[in-house]
């Protein structure tokens, strides 16, 4: 069968329990071998009473990283849809739309017609209430990631359900022009033996022709290799180092991260309290109007008081845009990015001068509202490097989504206050202590790589759905900004799991949970509504990600030597997946059978 189109999605993977394992000595680990999910949070979301110092409920041992030994071997195997199990009332059809052709052969003679469809025929009859589906019993040949194809045939857009071992791993929607598309699913882990893979078509009907499943190559190409020279060369020594400590660190650990909804650290003490550790990065939001400024100016003290405590500051800022109706939001406020763009390169002047601008007609009251809150911020962060904090600082967050202002006017009016924020902060204010965090999410709100040292993701999750690795997404942004930049997940519901995160090779150089229901209930207790205690309590001990104490003892020269649980049982891999040797492909031909 010839396939006439590809889509491929990448799914997360969580069917047992990336790349690395734990040496002897070091709390360290050693490499053994699209759509970006993205939600809008309210900032206003806990109390700011403020909260007793705390004592951990608990000590734990380390966590060594663990997951079953990795085999790569190159296959190819192909599932007739047909042959598989399928819910009562589904049938195998053979009716084609494709019409016969009159073309001749070399001899003379009439073509014989191709079908459309591999095998017997295709499995069809889907209801649209996703009561029916197809379940494949498939056989791995080691442990490793696969690639799963399906061949599926629509003549609307369907979304369909994708589950391993009863397990949901992904949903994609199929094409609606009535050809058999190859959709593939990357990176999917399965161990030695038979696992069931089903298809569930929720919406509606679907022609469903084969599986393939075969090795997957692209995890391999994920890379650590990231540039620790800061974009701004005139970066002060505090920045420096720190960006040089974590692109060291990139790959061998992920630091954890914690947002504080107030100057009390509530979430920070309730995560020692949980767990024995604290994170490394406090993770706060600016505001420049309302209610919420004047916590602005108590934040900046307890974000120079973390560092004091040896942790790493992480800022974003919740810009109210600068109108009548002040929001983030775009549909609360009036203001129009695109109105305040200029050709005009305002951001080395001063504001006299952009006063003057303004006063001669030359640049847009919006234009001038912008050069005033960014001035102010500037103040802020001014005051932080003025105590030589330097600063993980991600303006101009979720870009790609329409809710912010600033991202839902087009992608040149961002990119445009993007260059002018990272300008006026770097030259006219010189502030030396920040680096640069791009979380535009998406190829097309990519701006200049000049401009940002770390590319992020924020990601959310239903709360019933496993967090995993997300190496999907990590694959894909490392795709859209290259090996050269550090990536990031800046802001997420749940804790990744760091044995998946090491086994899927995708190391993020650091996590930051939200506050509110990502972490604690109504009483300020920990919640295991969107990550498990267990889950918490093991992220924060295992090998694979620093906490603070560890983090201050790498930064002071120290080795870190972990400490073991005699009755916890782990498999480690003990040999990189680049290493293993590949066997003979059962089929490497992606277009037929």
């Amino acid at each position: 069968m010839n396939i006439k189109k590809f889509i491929s999605f990448f799914t997360a993977a969580a069917m047992s329990v990336s790349v690395l394992a734990s040496c002897d000595k070091k709390k360290k680990a050693q490499k053994t071998e699209d759509d970006i999910s993205i939600a809008e949070i309210d900032p206003t979301t806990l109390s700011t009473e403020p909260t007793e110092p705390t004592i951990p409920a608990e000590t734990y041992h380390d966590f060594p990283i663990s997951y079953p030994e990795i085999e790569k071997k190159r296959t190819g195997d192909v599932y007739e849809a047909e042959d598989a199990l399928m819910t009562e009332g589904l049938r195998v059809d053979t009716a084609s739309s494709v019409t016969a052709t009159s073309a001749e052969n070399s001899e003379g003679t009439a073509k014989t017609p191709q079908k459309p469809y591999s095998g017997d025929g295709y499995v069809t009859g889907f209801k649209p209430d996703g009561s029916m589906f197809v379940l494949f019993e498939v056989e791995a040949p080691s442990n490793q990631h696969y690639d799963l194809s399906f061949s599926i045939s629509s003549q609307r857009l369907v979304d369909c359900r994708v589950a391993v071992n009863d397990k949901e791993i992904s949903t994609f929607k199929t094409m609606d022009d009535g050809e058999f598309t190859l959709i593939t699913l990357y990176g999917v882990f399965l161990t030695k033996g038979k696992s069931t893979v089903e298809l569930r078509p929720t919406n509606g009907n679907i022609k469903l022709d084969y599986l393939k499943m075969a090795n997957n190559t692209s995890l391999s190409t994920i890379k650590y290799d990231a540039n620790e020279k800061l974009v701004n060369k005139d970066a002060g020594d505090s920045a420096k180092e720190l960006m040089s400590f974590m692109t060291e660190s990139y790959g061998k650990y992920t630091l954890t991260g914690q947002y504080a909804s107030d100057e009390s650290n509530k979430e920070l003490e309730l995560v020692y309290q949980t767990t024995g550790k604290y994170p490394v990065i406090r993770f706060s939001a600016m505001h420049n109007s309302g209610s919420s400024f004047d916590s602005t100016f108590k934040d900046i003290d307890a974000c120079a008081d973390w560092y004091r405590r040896g942790g790493i500051v992480g800022l974003m800022w919740y810009w109210e845009a600068p109108s009548k109706k002040p929001s983030v939001y775009a549909k609360d406020t009036d203001f129009k990015l695109s109105e305040a763009v200029t050709d005009i390169d305002i951001s080395k002047l001063s504001q006299e001068e952009i006063r003057g601008l303004y006063g001669e007609g030359k640049i847009s009251e919006q234009c001038y509202g912008l050069i005033l809150d960014i001035d102010n911020m500037a103040g802020q962060l001014m005051s932080l490097k003025n105590k030589g904090v330097p600063v993980l600082w991600r303006p101009l967050h979720e870009a790609s989504g329409d809710w912010f202002w600033w991202g839902a006017d087009g992608t040149d009016a961002y990119k445009w206050l993007w260059n002018l924020m990272y300008k006026r902060y770097t030259k006219y204010f010189e502030l030396d202590n920040l680096i640069w965090v791009w979380n535009g999410q998406s190829e097309d709100s990519l701006v200049d790589k000049s401009t940002f040292d770390i590319a992020s993701l924020d990601i959310y999750l239903s709360p019933e759905k496993d967090f995993g690795s997300r190496y999907e997404q990590f694959l894909a942004l490392q795709k859209i900004v290259g090996k050269d930049k550090l990536i990031a997940l800046s802001e997420c519901s749940a804790l990744p799991d760091m044995d998946l995160s090491f086994r899927d090779n995708a190391v993020w150089s650091f996590f930051g949970l939200w506050y509110g229901k990502y972490l604690c209930d109504d009483g300020g207790s920990f919640s295991e509504m969107y990550t498990s205690k267990d889950a918490f309590v093991r992220t924060y001990n295992s090998d694979g990600a620093l906490s603070l104490d560890e983090y201050i003892k790498l930064r002071g020269g120290e080795e870190l030597v972990p400490e073991y649980d005699e009755n916890v049982t782990t498999t480690s891999a003990e040999t990189a997946p680049s290493e293993t040797t590949e066997t003979t492909p059962v089929s490497t031909d992606t277009e037929s059978t």
